[in-house]
């Protein structure tokens, strides 16, 4: 996946477009350590559910959604952000369109084991 052009302002909300019953990502960095997209997503659309051995940001830059943490839902609008710790269940869902920043910190790799 390519980065978005370094050293130069971009106003996030208008690098990714949304697309019909779809889900677009786009990368903005991306590391051994971590990255961070901004993702669109339509309404009635959601990510797969999946359990992430790395902590990992939300924030919502455009509409609302549910972020569902252990069966526990979380609705998000605009400019409201959460924490969705490591080694949890988690799905993002989309009541009605909506834009969001993710972002994956990978300190610790708790994944890996020696």
């Amino acid at each position: 996946m390519k980065e978005i052009e370094k050293s130069k302002i971009h106003i996030l909300i208008e690098i990714i477009e949304y697309v019909p019953n779809s889900v677009v990502s786009k990368t903005i960095i991306r590391k051994t350590t971590g990255n961070i997209c901004v993702v669109a997503i339509d309404t009635g659309e959601a990510l797969a559910e999946k359990i992430s051995p790395f902590d990992t940001f939300i924030q919502i830059i455009e509409g609302m959604a549910v972020v569902v943490i252990d069966d526990q839902p979380n609705l998000l609008h605009t400019g409201e952000g959460i924490i969705i710790p490591a080694h949890t269940s988690n799905i993002v869902k989309a009541n009605g369109r909506f834009k969001m920043i993710s972002t994956v910190i990978k300190s610790g790799y708790e994944g890996n084991t020696i």
